[in-house]
């Protein structure tokens, strides 16, 4: 499971999410254009997010969702 789903179709670029990330793991495209002409975020290491949500919790539009890693020793 992805910890970090980024609907990079509505993504304007501003980067208030790169700048809030601890882990220095978001960045603009710089290859990547959206259908509205922006270059959306991606993330560069889905293996090192600590799934803080920091960056979706500064994005203006919402377009990013976390998922926290199941714990361990949990069962349902």
């Amino acid at each position: 499971m992805n910890k970090l789903v980024i609907n990079a179709s509505l993504c304007k670029g501003c980067s208030l999410c790169v700048d809030a990330c601890p882990k220095k793991l978001l960045r603009i495209s710089s290859d990547k254009l959206n259908e509205k002409g922006y270059h959306p975020i991606e993330l560069t290491d889905e293996s090192a997010c600590i799934s803080c949500a920091f960056c979706a919790v500064m994005c203006p539009d919402c377009i990013i969702t976390v998922f926290s890693p199941p714990k361990a020793g949990k069962s349902n």
